[in-house]
């Protein structure tokens, strides 16, 4: 019988939200690449756009401002995502994805303060 995979979805992520239409918001992720459910993004300042939180640089984006809630693909051109923006919210910390430069412990923790301070709260087993 063949095994099969089920892949990540909003409810590994997202365990607790005060109300979707508070917490949540629409947004357009920059072009480049296929974001992951549980991106950990920054809002660039100059465009408003979101990419995935880096651990340095100077556009706005190294600032983890939001979760992504649905895996979107925006390869080709600039994609609507919708993503977890204030809180009160509780998210899986092992269902977070993180950008290549947010390679170590210290970088996570760093991230998930920051999502602490829109009242985004990571947590391990949840």
């Amino acid at each position: 019988m063949p095994v099969l995979t089920q892949p990540p979805s909003m409810g590994d992520v997202l365990k607790y939200e005060v109300n979707p239409n508070y917490t949540r918001e629409v947004i357009i992720l920059l072009q480049g690449m296929p974001y992951p459910v549980g991106s950990v993004l920054g809002k660039i300042t100059a465009s408003g756009k979101y990419k995935l939180a880096t651990s340095g640089g100077s556009d706005g984006a190294q600032t983890a401002t939001a979760v992504l809630l649905y895996a979107v693909d925006a390869t080709l051109a600039d994609a609507t995502g919708i993503v977890v923006v204030r809180g009160p919210s509780i998210v899986s910390r092992a269902g977070l994805a993180y950008d290549a430069t947010v390679d170590d412990a210290a970088k996570i923790t760093t991230k998930i303060g920051q999502l602490a301070t829109v009242s985004i709260i990571a947590r391990d087993g949840v």
